[in-house]
């Protein structure tokens, strides 16, 4: 990690940001918690108001899908979590946030940062020409006083050095922004775009009602998803808690968000969880 990072100012950020010069209505900056997420889910059910924004300079619990940790140095990355409060959006497309969430940072890191980058279904951040993983995100709703809400969080790899990256799920190799030469590595820019972008995006999908198609949704995602043409190995639940695989080749993703892979046969099966690996051709069984 470079030394001597600076901190991020968070007067300017709140400036920028809050009411009524942005879309946020609180913004705050954490010197060191153990997940955003965690703490503003407890905000949201306790009754904090719809764009809520906690940022940490420093995680030591942080979360990822399936109970995945996601760690980082202090000042080297950013940890941000949103509370949205969708009221017009029906509870069951909520879970659309989490791809918004990984179509915005792909938008900002390809934009600002100047980094090749697609999405490996659902949602991780593959960089450069190695595919390797820079930023993930994690959707949960909440349910308090207030009515359902979801806490939005994004992590991302901005300053860390090689052997400051745990290897990531499935073999993922790990790699940051400055690994990968970004043209932008000023964490507060970096927040700055990607809160707008996510505005931007969020209130679209909104006043659509949440239905990804009207919304444009999809069809950004499916320009960007660099799971769609590859071979694949899914990683599925079987019975007695065992796991069994699907290979196949990724064609499409359904309305439902769905990942839908078509095996040797011919035949097609939607994904709705799993873990997916991209394979090479020589790894797929005949």
């Amino acid at each position: 990690m470079i030394a001597d990072l600076a901190a991020l100012p968070s007067d300017a950020l709140r400036s920028e940001l809050l009411a009524p010069n942005g879309p946020y209505t609180s913004l705050e900056v954490l010197e060191r918690t153990g997940s955003t997420n965690t703490d503003l889910a407890a905000a949201a059910r306790a009754g904090a108001p719809d764009r809520t924004v906690l940022i940490a300079e420093e995680q030591t619990a942080g979360r990822g899908r399936n109970t995945r940790t996601w760690l980082s140095p202090a000042r080297a990355g950013i940890h941000v979590s949103v509370l949205l409060r969708p009221a017009e959006v029906p509870v069951a497309r909520f879970g659309w946030l989490m791809v918004l969430g990984g179509v915005v940072v792909r938008r900002v890191v390809s934009g600002l940062c100047g980094v090749d980058a697609v999405l490996k279904w659902p949602n991780d951040l593959l960089v450069g020409p190695g595919r390797a993983k820079c930023c993930g995100v994690l959707a949960e709703a909440v349910t308090g006083a207030n009515g359902p809400a979801v806490v939005l969080g994004i992590g991302v790899n901005v300053h860390q050095r090689a052997d400051e990256l745990p290897v990531g799920p499935g073999g993922l190799p790990p790699t940051s922004l400055a690994l990968q030469g970004a043209e932008c590595l000023e964490r507060d820019r970096i927040l700055v775009e990607l809160l707008r972008e996510l505005d931007i995006a969020e209130r679209r999908w909104r006043e659509h009602g949440g239905d990804p198609v009207r919304s444009g949704l999809l069809e950004e995602y499916r320009q960007v998803c660099g799971t769609l043409g590859q071979r694949v190995r899914v990683e599925l639940p079987g019975g007695g808690g065992g796991t069994r695989f699907l290979h196949g080749v990724a064609e499409d993703v359904d309305d439902d968000g769905r990942l839908v892979v078509r095996a040797a046969d011919g035949s097609t099966q939607p994904i709705s969880a799993g873990d997916v690996i991209h394979l090479r051709p020589a790894t797929h069984p005949e």
